[in-house]
Formats: structure tokens, sequence, C-alpha cells
């Protein structure tokens, strides 16, 4: 047996969960020097016909889909027909005027401050289904009173500002984002089977199907009848996808050369000059201590994975029709296979990843159990001891923290890894909690002193509320010792009270406003990419 096929069989071996015939799977392009080293398929494009997948098996490769829209604006301004520092307003004038400007640059690097247009569909109980051309889309993201951030002084991820991205596309082209993407990328890549699914209708031939798991061990289908593109929306294969990588090394789109190749994987910056692990729709990394640079995606039953180690002229590329896969460990597994050789830095990321955990006294977690804070980003996370062990809940994520040391922690049986440290938790000043993930940037959360409420309470904050911005109104609602939010398109919803004025729901967090007659007024709405949408109560 030779090495490489010693190395190719381990990598197959990665895969055989999803190896039979009565299971989607994923379809993998392993990439050295421009040319594919092991391409391989697993499992079945759909289950109804038993169609396996095969290296023209066509994918939903969600928000991957960001760098080519990223490329498209390049190609624009090379073409002197925009300019990244361009107002946004310039090509979308329904937009409203902040007290800030937003370019078009902004909108790259993920640092304009716009809100995330996903969850203002949630919120607004838009279903995400073909009924909403874009213009309702932009019209939503324009009522939007306030910014999540002043532009350029954070980076957070928002799908609106590539959405937005397409419509300049569109405005500043006299294309569609379909039409000038295929002419002037997927064309001249000879990707002929690659394309902004902008027509949910459209047949596609060889398609594989997308699936979720469910709890007897089979599939259902799990696919989008959303066909707005910009954000997401790129159908491609493997074998294309092999093409778009041998382009990074030696470019041809655009008449260009190796300068456009560097400006779409140049690092954005903020306001401050702090450099951004972001470029134009490419994540800027290390892994192991090699320079990496790719993007994921994930899209209803479909999820796919790009990493590149440039300096090695190495790839990995994953595309998959099933949703609970996790692409980002295989591909590192599938890295570890090839690159051991190459690495220069350990696979633990911290110190105290290598640690073994410990047992600890009972009382020792309990003094660490309560809801914390991140006052930044408005995230909750509620810690409790559950059968001796730390649990924690974060939206409808629930795993196990275990101890290391007495103050520090790390997730259990989960796919990617978290590390925990507290601070004060045994001084009666507020208990500070770190919060890393897989290694990167830290988190800083704050204990928050919880305080019952009585039924008379609760009843305070039920009633009808109403937001402007999005055109929609909360019902709270007192049922026995419980405040249920009851919204139209959406479950019944139980929340938790974290301190006078301050709950807690799945996904977001509600805090309200008392009049000065101390009386409920209103509330704000915070989650993870939206944050101070207020509700005012009728």
């Amino acid at each position: 047996m030779t090495e490489l096929t010693y190395k190719f069989d381990a990598v197959n071996a990665l895969f055989s969960e999803w190896n039979k015939p009565d299971s989607p799977g994923c379809a993998i392009a392993i990439i050295h020097r421009g040319q594919p080293l092991y391409r391989h398929c697993y499992g079945m494009a759909n289950l109804e016909y038993a169609i396996p997948i095969s290296e023209k098996s066509v994918f939903d490769i969600g928000s991957m889909s960001k760098q080519f829209v990223a490329m498209c604006i390049a190609l624009l301004s090379r073409q002197g027909k925009l300019s990244l520092d361009d107002e946004i307003q310039k090509y979308i004038p329904e937009l409203r005027n902040y007290e800030y400007s937003i370019t078009i640059r902004h909108l790259i690097y993920h640092t304009s401050g716009l809100r995330d247009y996903l969850t203002l569909m949630d919120l607004a109980g838009l279903r995400f289904e073909n009924e909403y051309p874009d213009e309702e889309i932009i019209d939503l993201i324009a009522r939007q009173k306030e910014l999540n951030f002043r532009p350029g002084e954070e980076f957070l991820y928002c799908n609106s500002g590539y959405l937005l991205l397409a419509e300049i596309v569109k405005r500043s082209s006299d294309q569609s984002l379909r039409a000038f993407a295929d002419e002037s990328i997927f064309a001249p890549l000879e990707m002929k089977n690659t394309f902004f699914h902008d027509d949910f209708s459209e047949i596609v031939k060889n398609r594989a199907v997308g699936y979720s798991p469910v709890e007897n061990g089979s599939f259902r289908i799990n696919m989008s009848i959303f066909d707005v593109v910009g954000d997401g929306g790129v159908y491609t294969t493997i074998e294309d996808l092999c093409l778009w990588d041998a382009n990074f090394y030696h470019n041809i789109v655009g008449g260009c050369g190796q300068d456009l190749i560097e400006e779409i994987t140049s690092p954005g910056e903020l306001t401050s000059g702090k450099a951004l692990d972001y470029a134009f729709g490419i994540g800027i990394s290390t892994y192991r201590g090699l320079k990496t640079i790719g993007h994921g995606g994930a899209w209803m039953g479909y999820r796919s994975e790009m990493t590149c180690f440039p300096e090695q002229q190495f790839s990995v590329i994953c595309l998959s029709n099933i949703r609970s896969i996790n692409l980002t460990k295989l591909v590192r597994q599938i890295s570890e296979i090839f690159l051991a050789e190459e690495f220069t830095a350990p696979e633990a990321k911290n110190p105290e990843n290598q640690q073994q955990f410990i047992e600890i006294e009972s009382s020792e977690m309990e003094a660490k159990s309560g809801f914390y804070r991140n006052f930044k980003s408005g995230a909750i996370w509620k810690l409790a001891v559950q059968s001796g062990e730390l649990m924690v809940e974060v939206s409808e994520m629930r795993f196990k923290i275990a101890p290391t040391s007495l103050r520090r922690y790390r997730s259990v049986d989960i796919p990617f890894e978290i590390c925990v440290e507290f601070e004060n938790y045994s001084q009666p000043s507020p208990v500070i909690m770190y919060v890393r993930i897989e290694g990167g940037q830290r988190y800083v959360f704050e204990k928050i002193d919880t305080v019952p409420l009585d039924t008379e309470q609760l009843a305070d904050y039920s009633g009808d509320y109403y937001s402007e911005e999005l055109c929609r109104h909360f019902q709270f609602l007192k049922e026995c010792d419980s405040l249920i939010l009851n919204r139209k398109n959406s479950k019944r919803e139980h929340l938790e009270v974290v301190s006078r004025d301050l709950f807690k729901g799945i996904f977001h967090s509600f805090e309200f406003i008392r009049n000065e007659n101390n009386e409920i007024a209103g509330f704000n709405l915070g989650t993870e990419r939206v944050k101070n949408i207020h509700f005012v109560k009728q």
C-alpha cells in the first residue's frame, strides 16, 4: 500500500457514517498545486430514487456564495462602475440615511452595523418562501431606525450587507447578479454547472436533495423555496469548485492577474486600524500555525466548506446534503492527514485544552450557576447544575461543560470546542465569565442577580406591543407563573425571568422599559445580529 493510498483510506474512514445507500452524504475534493489530488463521493443525492452523489451533483452552498458576490463587486470597481468607498445610498436611494455613512466597503467586510435581514424576517413573521420580491426585503432593511453600531467600528456577520451588494451589482451593471457572475466569472473559468439560483421553480439537472435527520434514524427533505440571492444562493459542484480553487493561483478572471486575487484575499480593517479576519467574502485564519483562507455555508439541508492553505497550495472542499454534518471538523481532519509534517503549532489552541477533567464539589459548580449577559452583544447564557453536571443553555443549544480546574471549564460532547473561565465566583463582586469558541475571540459575560417575580408582577408585562420597524405585534400573556410570548406564525414561547424587566427567550432577550410613572411602556428586543428593536405597549 502506497502512502497516498493509505491517506485516501484514512479520508474514506472519516466519511464511513454517510457512505451508505440509505443516507445523504458528501462530495469532497482534495487539491494540491491547483490539481485535484483526490475526489470522492459518499452517500446518496436522492433517497427516493436511490441516486448516489457524484462529482457532478449540484449543491446549494449557502454563505460560501459570498465570495462570488464580492468578486463581482471587485470587478465592477476595476471597470470604473463603482467605488468601494461610495455610500450605498448612491445605488439604493430608498435606504435610510443614518447619522453615519455606510459604504460598499463596509458591506463587504461586515462592518456596516446594519441589522441582519434574515433575523428581521423571522422577527417580522415573514416565511423564507418565494413570496417577497427583493424590493420588499430592502424595504424591511430600510425601515430600521438604528444600526447595531457605528459603521467601521465593529465586525458583525451580516447577511443584509451581501443582499445589498447583489442589488448594487444589478443596478451598476444593468444585469442580474446571475447574468453578471456567469459572464464575468463562471463562463471564463468554464464552471458550467455553477450559477446563482434565483428561480426556485427552475429544474436543476443533477441536483442533490437537501435532508435533515429525524429521531427514528431516517431523514426528511429540507429544501428552500426562497430564491433571494447575494448572501447565498450559488449552486455548484465539486468539479467546478476545483476550477475556482485553481484560479486563486493563476487568475484569469477580469484579465486582472494576481493583483485581483491579492485584493480579494487581503483582510479588511476597522476604523481603529485593527485588522479583521475577513476579506472579500473569505475568512482569513490560521490552523496549526499555517495560514488558511476559506468560507463555509449552511442553508436548509445543505452544508459546505472550502478551506485553502495558500502557502502550501493545498485545499479541501466538502459539499453535503445533510444538515447535521460538521464539515469544519472533517476538513480539519483531512488536513491533519495530508499536512501533518507541515504544521508548525500543536493541535490545541490554548494550554488549558490539554488539561484533564477533574472532579470537584457540587457546591463549586453551584456557585457558577445562573444567568450571564454579554453587555456588548446582549447575549444571555444560562448555566445550571443538573445531575451533578454544569449545563449551558444558549439559543436552542444545550451542552455540558466540565472542569479542568476550579476556574476553567471545557465543553463536552459537541462538535466544536468552547473554553470557559470564571473570575470572582467566590467573592461578593460580580462573577465574570470569559468564553472562547474554537480558540478565537474572548467574550466577556457578567453574572446577573436573578430577582424572582410573583404572579402580580408578571401581569405587569402582559399586553400587546408593536414595532414600527417590523410592522408587527408581539403579545405577552401571563399563564400560571410564566410569561408567554405569543406571535403569529411562531410557536408560543415560555420566557425566563433573568432580573426585573429582563427576560430570556430561546433566541431573544427582552428588556422592558418603564415610563415616569413606573409603568411598562415598551421593550427592546435583542439577538446576536439585531440589537435594540423597539416595541411600544399598545
